[in-house]
């Protein structure tokens, strides 16, 4: 895929780009900010902005591309892409915003690497992005095609709200035109747009809690502490500002972390915190089901209290012919459970399981760890992260 000369090309300076890159990112930013700030505020998540989250994964994600294209020529990291495009797809992201970010994108490597952008690097690296981008519009082209009858922003009206919580509310949700419902596959997420007070119309994803097949789209929000601050602002605003009877808009389900219930294969599904939202999705389309193979269920919390879906989790989990629930808390654990922060040592892996880590990175680099020291394959290991994934950018 990527010519052998700017193969040689992207070899010999991606040291020195990704040395720069942090700081190429942060100008990019800046950059496309200043020229384009409706992007700022109706696009991208500004509270990643803020924490600098999204600067991170970019720089990631560009290092992991050139990186493999160098490694691998005539191949393309098609997970990674997935995961990406799953993402832009359900932000409405069109091909000709492509464009912009090269832009603003090479105008920034200029700005930070000088004289060291000779025409032949530049040509080199052009490649690398537009091999990148045209992947990503091919494949955000395919799921919009898939999606063509809930493309777009749709409006839903909130017809439950259910305190989960001191943190957590729950919203089940029905198309506020009354029309049909495109099912969803357990894993996956839906965007979230909401006007803000300041005229910002900010988006965020929430994976879908609720059973796959019905005509009730639900979502659990985690309130993040701090008040409407940047990081916090589309959560503060759904759990004081949403009842019963509002409406949001909601994109069509998208997500790449979809489970694959192949009879036979024994399951781990393992989440902390509100990364329990996916996994409940899957046990109860596992239960809907009837998988008869082994599944093993692991999550990790504060303490009982703060285990949002507990009841669901338990119960769907009770259904499955032949499961193993483990609850870990770091306070009050109480009988059944176990104290502390989640440890897979006891804990039984069957041979050929295949497993589903949803919760923050530390977390899920604990547990994928400890499950390849147990034999499970690292191509049966998948993960969601909510936010950037950082996976890619710290290594």
């Amino acid at each position: 895929m990527l010519s052998e000369p700017s193969a040689a090309t992207v070899r010999a300076t991606l040291p020195a780009v990704g040395a720069a890159i942090g700081e190429i990112t942060e100008r990019f930013y800046a950059g496309l900010f200043a020229a384009h700030p409706d992007l700022l505020r109706d696009l991208f998540n500004r509270g990643n902005q803020a924490a600098g989250t999204q600067r991170q994964a970019l720089a990631g994600s560009i290092a992991a591309f050139a990186t493999y294209l160098v490694d691998h020529p005539d191949q393309r990291p098609d997970a990674m892409l997935g995961r990406i495009a799953h993402k832009h797809a359900s932000l409405g992201v069109t091909p000709e915003q492509y464009k912009v970010v090269h832009e603003h994108l090479f105008a920034a490597i200029v700005d930070v690497l000088g004289e060291a952008v000779t025409p032949e690097v530049a040509a080199a690296w052009d490649e690398v992005y537009w091999l990148m981008a045209n992947a990503l519009i091919a494949i955000e082209k395919r799921l919009y095609e898939e999606s063509a009858d809930e493309a777009g922003w749709r409006e839903w009206e909130v017809v439950e709200r259910v305190t989960e919580t001191p943190d957590v509310v729950t919203f089940r949700l029905r198309p506020a035109d009354g029309g049909a419902v495109r099912d969803f596959r357990a894993g996956q997420y839906v965007s979230v747009r909401v006007a803000l007070p300041d005229g910002a119309r900010q988006i965020r994803q929430y994976s879908l809690s609720g059973t796959p097949g019905t005509s009730v789209r639900q979502i659990s929000v985690k309130r993040v502490p701090g008040g409407p601050t940047p990081e916090g602002e589309v959560s503060n605003h759904l759990h004081a500002r949403v009842a019963t009877g509002d409406v949001v808009e909601l994109s069509a389900p998208y997500g790449d972390l979809v489970l694959d219930d192949a009879p036979g294969t024994p399951l781990l599904l393992a989440s902390a915190g509100i990364g329990v939202t996916p996994m409940v999705a899957m046990l109860a389309q596992l239960a809907e089901n009837g998988h008869a193979s082994p599944v093993t269920v692991v999550h990790g919390d504060r303490s009982p209290a703060d285990h949002a879906l507990r009841d669901d989790h338990e119960a769907y989990a009770a259904k499955l012919a032949d499961s193993r629930a483990h609850f870990f808390y770091e306070e009050d654990a109480g009988p059944g459970a176990r104290a502390g922060l989640v440890d897979l040592e006891g804990i039984g892996v069957p041979e050929g399981t295949r497993a589903y880590l949803c919760g923050p990175l530390p977390f899920m680099r604990t547990v994928r760890s400890q499950l390849i020291g147990r034999g499970v394959a690292p191509a049966d290991i998948h993960y969601e992260v909510f936010g950037p994934d950082l996976w890619l950018a710290r290594g």
